[in-house]
């Protein structure tokens, strides 16, 4: 079953999914530093990353991003400190 057909069977909104379950649970994925900061067109530089860069990005269960670190420990340090539980996506 593809991810559109699961939401269209399940139809969650962003803010009902993330009150699913465990609200302090977060995410951890890498990505480039483009990818991970494309809505922010100045801020790859302004980070003084290189756009290919890999780097951690924290999210919340609804997608929003909390931070983006360079790397996968700080990411995961960056979560506990806020008791948050990071979990990994691949």
């Amino acid at each position: 079953m593809t991810t559109p057909e699961i939401r269209s069977q399940f139809p969650l909104s962003n803010e009902a999914f993330a009150a699913l379950g465990a609200p302090q649970l977060v995410y951890v994925r890498s990505m480039t530093a483009a990818d991970a900061l494309a809505d922010q067109p100045n801020a790859v530089e302004a980070a003084e990353l290189l756009p290919g860069q890999i780097v951690y990005v924290v999210h919340r269960a609804d997608g929003v991003r909390l931070a983006v670190v360079s790397d996968r420990d700080q990411a995961y340090a960056a979560a506990l400190a806020y008791d948050l539980a990071p979990v990994s996506v691949h």
